[in-house]
């Protein structure tokens, strides 16, 4: 079997274990497309937990618990890795807070959130399966539902 290398960065973040049709929602939790230093992204790839999986590496960037646990709202089995001189320094496992802040818009196209300028506020009611509720409207929301901002 062929086997493709990847080069390894020398400072920065290792996102792993992102289920592969969520892959592109990390990158837009962290607002990758304004990032300007080395981004490589990766789907499809074998996974003996989740059959495929994504991963992305971030040079120049040393993501924080609370953006690790953003990611946890589409990849909620994800690791990070923080590299320091090619090394991994730090382990950050993604879970979910009990509220997400200008995350994911309400469902609900009649709520104060998608009409004025208030900033979205979703709490935590599940995460497994997940289910969120708009602090403002009440409105529930599945996985399916969301809608990043």
């Amino acid at each position: 079997m062929k086997e493709l290398k990847v080069t390894a960065i020398e400072n920065g973040s290792v996102i792993d274990h992102i289920p592969t049709d969520n892959t592109f929602n990390v990158i837009g939790i962290l607002k990758l497309d304004r990032h300007d230093d080395t981004i490589l992204i990766a789907t499809n790839l074998p996974s003996k937990k989740l059959g495929k999986k994504g991963i992305v590496k971030v040079s120049g960037r040393q993501l924080t618990k609370d953006e690790a646990n953003k990611i946890a709202l589409v990849a909620p089995d994800a690791t990070i890795n923080i590299i320091k001189d090619f090394e991994i320094v730090e382990k950050l496992k993604a879970s979910l807070p009990k509220q997400l802040v200008n995350v994911s818009k309400c469902f609900n196209p009649n709520c104060i959130t998608n009409r004025d300028s208030v900033v979205p506020k979703l709490c935590v009611e599940s995460a497994r399966p997940l289910r969120l509720r708009c602090e403002y409207c009440e409105r529930s929301m599945t996985q399916k539902d969301i809608q990043l901002v």
